[in-house]
């Protein structure tokens, strides 16, 4: 008899039943969250709430009634002009505003290291890219801030530009500084959006009443539009996030038809309903639960001083402490082999780039879940000091949060395409995205070229297992005719 095939359904009931500690998201980290402040009856009739829009239910893309209320809720948290809710995750709202912000056929400056939905709104909207490129953190190997000279730069060389756009904070962390960029694109008379998918909890950590330090969020730096993936540090459930609207630089009627065009005409209220809980937490429970955080995440940097061999990036004005970058080279294994590690001990992280770990820690997460992974890293220390001595060096290798986009000449983006081997493609101009993912960051973005160096590295990704998007399972990638 053939042995059934293992289920989503399955993998997710086997990997709740273990009870893992999760320094990934969703930022809620489970149940327990929703449980302890009162939101027990919506799990355990969830399905019950899967509904659609029955009259009462009002109506996303006109909303007049309970999804209004709570998108007010959003405008009340952020002090935004007006916020969107956003069943299609970051992701669509980062399309819809780009779409709002740039004519068709237009240019838009944009970081390098933009997440790929930027990329596909350059394509649905015919729109020409100018890249800003963020400077390295050398001392790390990943990419830090961008700055406000380059964002300048770009402008100056590229007038005709409706828009600029970047991530901060960036996959690591590290975000730039909102303040001065807003001020020098307005200047210009241009738009700024931020990508603040991984920074919507920064408007109330980094408040020092919470006992918290770091960068303010984009609302309160000058963004125009500002995009929050709810889910990812705060308590809705994944996919759910909210736009924020801050000026009126943008038409909001443009950008309500372009949001309602991106996402899904069926909302579900499962998640229109998480980021209703969210903000409830928000406004009666914000001030605890972000003290506790800050508390947590002293407790735990003041600790993991004690393990020796383990550097971790340093709190700085610009760096999200959330994220714990964990630098492995001491102890003489990669970023990689940590992960399993703490995988075998039940503990699993978000991303690693080479000797880079990164452990993503959320509003849900409790003072037992630093205690597990200290404990866990002097373990791992103390055994990976029993082996350094014989260990042979790993190649770094692993996503390109630490591979910096060079700077290289733009082609018009290939409207004829074919697909060849990656072996093949060397000097062929790109026409759709090789992203390395996670981070979702693009290596090769269509327009460039493809370079000898860049397909030996794509090809080293492949072979050691990493996700690659834009490489085929025949192992083509598509360039022009």
């Amino acid at each position: 008899m053939e042995k059934k095939k293992k289920t989503t359904m399955d993998f997710l009931l086997e990997h709740a039943a273990k009870e893992p500690i999760s320094f990934h998201m969703p930022g809620h980290k489970g149940s327990k969250l929703y449980q302890k402040h009162g939101y027990g009856e919506f799990l355990q009739r969830f399905m019950d709430c899967d509904i659609t829009e029955i009259p009462g239910a009002d109506n996303l893309f006109q909303t007049e009634g309970i999804l209004r209320e709570t998108q007010q809720r959003y405008v009340r948290l952020y002090e935004a002009e007006h916020s969107y809710m956003l069943v299609n995750g970051t992701s669509s709202g980062i399309i819809g505003a780009i779409l709002a912000s740039v004519p068709q056929g237009g240019k838009l400056i944009m970081a390098r290291n933009c997440h790929k939905s930027v990329f596909n709104a350059l394509s649905l909207g015919d729109i020409q890219p100018a890249y800003v490129y963020p400077e390295m953190m050398e001392e790390y190997g990943i990419l830090g801030q961008v700055t406000a000279a380059e964002i300048e730069r770009a402008i100056q060389e590229n007038s005709q530009a409706s828009a600029v756009i970047l991530p901060s904070p960036n996959y690591y962390g590290v975000c730039s500084d909102i303040r001065e960029i807003a001020q020098i694109v307005h200047e210009h008379g241009k738009i700024l959006i931020v990508d603040q998918a991984h920074g919507a909890h920064l408007k109330w950590l980094s408040k020092k009443e919470y006992s918290g330090t770091g960068p303010k969020c984009a609302e309160e730096s000058g963004a125009d539009i500002v995009i929050n993936s709810v889910h990812k540090t705060l308590a809705s459930f994944t996919q759910s996030a909210v736009l924020n609207l801050n000026s009126q630089r943008v038409d909001r009627y443009v950008l309500e038809d372009k949001l309602q065009a991106i996402q899904s005409t069926s909302p579900s209220y499962l998640l229109m309903a998480s980021l209703d809980i969210s903000a409830d937490l928000l406004e009666h429970h914000g001030a605890e639960l972000m003290k506790h955080w800050n508390e947590n995440l002293d407790y735990f940097y003041g600790s993991v001083k004690k393990i020796s061999g383990l550097r971790v990036i340093k709190d700085s004005r610009l760096l999200d402490r959330s994220k714990i970058n964990i630098d492995t080279s001491g102890l003489g294994i990669t970023a990689a082999e940590l992960e399993n590690a703490l995988m075998e001990r039940g503990i699993f992280s978000e991303l690693t780039t080479g000797n880079i770990l990164m452990l993503m820690s959320g509003i849900g997460n409790q003072r037992s879940d630093f205690q597990r992974l200290l404990e866990a890293l002097e373990e791992i220390e103390m055994e990976a000091g029993l082996q350094v001595t014989s260990k042979k060096s790993t190649e770094n290798i692993g996503g390109n949060g630490g591979k910096m986009p060079k700077k290289t000449e733009l082609f018009p983006v290939p409207k004829h395409k074919k697909r060849v081997k990656l072996e093949h493609a060397e000097g062929m101009i790109c026409a759709t995205s090789i992203i390395p993912y996670p981070p979702g960051i693009p290596l090769i973005c269509p327009g460039e070229k493809l370079e000898k160096e860049d397909l030996q590295y794509i090809a080293r990704l492949r072979q050691a297992g990493e996700k690659v998007i834009g490489v085929n399972d025949a192992g083509k990638v598509t360039v022009g005719a």
